[in-house]
C-alpha cells in the first residue's frame, strides 16, 4: 500500500459501494489529479457500475467538486446525490455525448470506464477533448481491451484506442513536421503531454506556443564551422 495515496487509502478501507479496480492505477490517479482537489471543479467519469468509484471521488475531490457520471444501466440513475449526477444513455452516441457537454459545461476531469469498445472510447475522448477546460485531465482506463477481440481490439489493430494514441503522438509534435500536409492542429495547439501507462493514457491539457530553443553560455572550443552537429530551429 501506498502510505501517502489518499486514493488507495480510501480503496482499502472502502464499506461503502463497490469499487474494481487495478491497483497500480491509485498511483496514476493521483499523480495527476492531485492538483484538482479541493477546489470547484467538474469532474466526469464514464462508467458508474455500483456507484463506489462517484463516491471515492467524492471523498478525493472534495465538497466543491461537481460530479457527474455516466452509465448505460438506467439502474444507475438513482446512485447520484447532493452535487451528484448520473445520465444515462448510448456512450457512442455522440449525439447524447454533446447533450452532457452543453448541459454540463468544460470539464475538468474526465475518467474514462466506460463500456471499454473502441467506438465508445474514440467518441468520448472527440466530443469531450476539444471541450475541456485548457488545463483540464482526460485519463482513460482499462486500455487493455484495446488488445481483445471482443471488444474490437487486436495487437496493432486499426482503430483501437491504442493505435489511436500513437497518431496523437505524432501530433503532439508536429511544430517539428517538415512533410506537406503534416500541420499543426488545435490538438497540437492545447496538449503538453500525453502519458502512457500499463492499460492507461493521460492527455493533459494546455496552452502550447511553437517551441523554440536558446543558447546561453561559452563555446567550449571554439565555434567552428562543421565540426559541431547543428539543426534548423526554426
Amino acid at each position: 500500500m501506498t502510505v501517502d495515496n489518499p486514493l488507495e487509502k480510501y480503496f482499502r478501507a472502502n464499506d461503502k459501494r463497490l469499487i474494481h479496480k487495478w491497483m497500480h492505477y491509485f498511483e496514476i490517479y493521483h499523480r495527476h489529479l492531485a492538483r484538482f482537489r479541493g477546489k470547484p471543479v467538474t469532474i466526469l467519469e464514464f462508467g458508474v457500475s455500483h456507484g463506489g468509484s462517484l463516491q471515492m471521488w467524492r471523498n478525493y475531490f472534495g465538497r466543491k467538486a461537481k460530479i457527474y457520471g455516466v452509465d448505460i444501466d438506467p439502474r444507475c440513475a438513482k446512485l447520484g446525490g447532493r452535487r451528484t449526477k448520473v445520465f444515462i444513455g448510448d456512450q457512442e452516441d455522440r449525439v447524447f455525448l454533446q447533450s452532457i457537454a452543453d448541459e454540463i459545461g468544460p470539464v475538468d476531469v474526465l475518467i474514462e470506464d466506460g463500456g471499454h469498445t473502441m467506438g465508445q472510447q474514440i467518441a468520448t475522448f472527440e466530443v469531450f477533448y476539444p471541450q475541456m477546460v485548457s488545463d483540464g485531465v482526460f485519463l482513460i482506463e482499462d486500455l487493455h481491451t484495446s488488445y481483445w477481440e471482443q471488444y474490437g481490439g487486436g495487437y496493432r489493430r486499426p482503430g483501437t484506442f491504442i493505435e489511436y494514441a500513437k497518431g496523437l503522438t505524432d501530433q503532439l509534435n508536429a511544430w517539428h513536421s517538415r512533410e506537406e500536409g503534416f500541420v499543426v492542429d488545435e490538438f497540437t495547439r492545447t496538449t503538453k503531454s500525453v502519458h502512457f501507462y500499463d492499460s492507461i493514457i493521460v492527455f493533459e491539457r494546455g496552452k502550447v506556443d511553437k517551441p523554440h530553443a536558446e543558447r546561453t553560455g561559452r563555446w567550449s572550443f571554439g565555434k567552428r564551422k562543421g565540426t559541431i552537429a547543428t539543426y534548423d530551429e526554426g
